[in-house]
């Protein structure tokens, strides 16, 4: 009886530190197990593959996901190609990083069963180059042990015009020498967060 009356007491001694402690958690990207890729199209039927290499951000108690994309870590596996982007796509000293933002339910997140997913529509905005838009896409969300892994299942296209980069794109062609560079890039991602003290 003891026994039970102590345990008891130290569960309502202790409930609410454990309450606080959970609603502190948050989760932190992983940029080692994400990534983040986009594709580019030249003179008609030429398509390449491309990514950021650094990614930062989290996913706050609240629900509230950030991710900054370094665009000085564009990697097109050319590295004249890279500075170009930077210098005349980019402007990196001006505009060094492109960030992304949502809500999700980070309750309903962190419920699931490790190895559990679920497919969502996620509502998120990028902002890049000084401009911002808004976008929606389908997202396969897995509850891991450590954490939460969330891969978008459709890329979501983003065209030069929406961020004020026509003008870049039609710089990279001429440096180039190339008949065109299409202004509409598919973007897709897949970014894992891991629990953060």
């Amino acid at each position: 009886m003891l026994k039970h009356s102590l345990a008891k007491l130290a569960l309502v001694l202790f409930a609410p530190l454990l309450a606080l402690n959970t609603a502190q958690a948050h989760w932190m990207l992983d940029n080692e197990a994400s990534t983040l890729s986009f594709v580019t199209t030249k003179a008609d039927n030429v398509a390449e593959a491309h990514t950021f290499d650094t990614l930062s951000g989290s996913i706050s108690p609240s629900g509230e996901v950030n991710v900054s994309i370094e665009l000085a870590s564009v990697n097109t596996m050319i590295q004249i190609r890279n500075e170009r982007m930077q210098a005349m796509l980019f402007d990196t000293p001006m505009f060094p990083n492109a960030t992304i933002t949502a809500t999700v339910d980070f309750a309903a997140i962190d419920a699931m069963a490790p190895g559990a997913s679920a497919t969502q529509q996620l509502s998120f905005t990028l902002d890049l180059h000084g401009a911002s838009n808004s976008y929606t896409a389908d997202v396969r969300v897995t509850r891991t042990q450590e954490g939460v892994v969330a891969s978008i299942l459709k890329p979501v296209i983003v065209t030069a015009d929406s961020f004020g980069l026509a003008g870049g794109v039609e710089a990279l062609r001429e440096v180039a020498g190339l008949s065109r560079i299409s202004n509409a890039v598919p973007v897709s991602f897949t970014v894992t967060f891991v629990e953060a003290d």
